[in-house]
């Protein structure tokens, strides 16, 4: 007999079961039942290909490729073009492998809406329960926490550009991200951020248009004498320079980093047959127009000086290289659609707490199910603001958190999925390839890991809570 469970992370298909040799039919459960079958307010199942792109851009396209200039000051023009190319090749490789496994278990009725469904059917209960399941949720949670710290920055940089004078200290502008988090995280659904998500989308072309067109004309004036000329040459010492070369990898593989494949793919409306395909298509569009003007436009720009954002460059002294104004609309849009970002961040999480606080027998938007979600969601939102507030330092948190997550789930995990799922021959060029993919990335999480152990034992020194900034 068809069984139920309470939440919806495996769904078989109407009125079948499959067994070892055939499908056989079998009866479907009364309506009522089968509704509760159904709950699942967050992953509901109501989008097309078009509001999964959305999803998608978000979740990779985010204030973060900002950071690759930095990157491409440890690797140079030709490692940072050769790391850039590579990430996105082998990202959208990964996450095509992903969806076709995700498409697979769907036409055999078990049709996966997260990571860990995923890992309890391929690689067993034991890995969905305690090892891909908690490595999400924590990639997700510092996510959130590093949207409300950046989002936090640049309010404070809007402000000193606009009072110069001010003395407001980060900690507050960070509680004024986190209240417009607070707004957004209210949204009921994965769906219902599909309008959010376009405007994010249309976001990102915005201000990397906007950093493209300022770090040239920046570029221009710096090459106009031989005195101010960029250098692009890879400065330190030698243990600097390989440890800066980890740190680069970790931060374009960041970049492209999507923890969230299975959850996305959720919240297109079945059948799926190539429509996450098209998806991913217009997707790593966008994500090639944006990172690569930003990279290229960026770092021909400054050189090795290129700082952690490369909005910090176009203000030097508290003073403007380009248009005040211009200046303040670019952080503007940043900050917007980093707000976007944390939320769709929150997703995976929001489902995990829908299914454990809601009563499934009682309508989505009763008042038993809408204050527990309320309250939850305000809780999560709090405790990343307190978090960002707290350790202003957290991205060097986020180097271990992208570590041990985001290369683990959207590099090694894939191409395991896929190989076990589909059982390619050995003599197969895709089998050796998902093995090679597999073996590279766990050893960069070893390197990333101590590359992002160091970074913290060297601010050590710096840190304290609630610090004066």
């Amino acid at each position: 007999m068809l069984k139920f469970f309470r939440s919806s992370s495996v769904v078989p298909l109407e009125g079948f079961e499959m067994d070892s040799k055939q499908w056989r039919e079998v009866p479907l459960p009364p309506k009522k039942e089968f509704d509760v079958f159904y709950s699942n307010i967050v992953l509901e199942s109501k989008g097309s290909w078009l509001h999964s792109s959305y999803h998608l851009t978000t979740s990779i396209v985010a204030p973060p490729l900002l950071s690759i200039p930095y990157a491409f000051s440890f690797l140079g023009w030709g490692g940072g073009l050769l790391c850039l190319s590579a990430g996105a090749l082998v990202t959208f490789y990964s996450y095509t492998l992903l969806s076709l496994v995700l498409e697979h278990h769907a036409q055999l009725g078990r049709r996966q809406l997260h990571f860990r469904a995923m890992a309890h059917d391929i690689l067993g209960p034991s890995w969905g329960k305690y090892f891909v399941g908690p490595i999400q949720l924590a990639v997700c949670y510092g996510s959130v926490v590093a949207a409300c710290l950046l989002g936090g920055q640049c309010i404070k940089a809007i402000y000193l550009l606009t009072n110069p004078d001010g003395e407001m200290k980060l900690r507050y502008f960070v509680i004024v991200f986190g209240g417009l988090m607070l707004i957004l995280a209210q949204m009921p659904s994965f769906h219902s951020l599909r309008h959010i998500n376009l405007t994010s989308l249309i976001l990102c072309l915005a201000y990397s248009a906007c950093t493209t067109a300022a770090s040239i004309y920046v570029g221009i004036n710096n090459n106009a004498s031989e005195e101010s000329k960029t250098d692009y040459s890879v400065v330190g010492k030698t243990k600097d320079r390989i440890y800066g070369v980890f740190s680069a990898i970790a931060i374009i593989a960041t970049t492209f980093g999507n923890g969230m494949i299975p959850e996305i793919q959720a919240t297109i409306v079945p059948p799926v047959k190539e429509k996450m395909f098209k998806g991913l298509i217009l997707c790593y569009t966008i994500v090639l127009a944006t990172i690569f003007s930003v990279a290229v436009s960026g770092y021909w720009a400054f050189g090795n000086k290129s700082h952690g954002q490369i909005l910090s460059n176009f203000v030097v002294n508290g003073n403007p290289l380009l248009p005040r104004w211009f200046v303040i609309m670019t952080i503007t849009f940043v900050t917007f659609q980093l707000a976007a970002f944390g939320v769709v961040y929150m997703q995976p999480t929001n489902e995990v707490l829908e299914n454990l606080l809601s009563d499934p027998k009682s309508h989505p938007f009763s008042q038993r199910n809408v204050i527990p979600r309320v309250l939850s969601r305000f809780i999560f939102v709090a405790s990343a603001t307190f978090l960002a507030a707290v350790l202003p330092f957290f991205g060097d948190i986020m180097g271990i958190i992208g570590a041990f997550g985001f290369l683990p789930l959207d590099f090694a995990l894939p191409v395991i999925f896929y190989n076990i799922t589909f059982r390619p021959s050995m003599r197969s060029f895709i089998f050796w390839a998902n093995l090679v993919v597999m073996g590279l990335f766990f050893v960069l999480v070893v390197v990333g890991y101590a590359a992002a152990i160091r970074e913290i034992v060297l601010d050590a020194n710096f840190f304290r809570l609630f610090p004066h900034l």
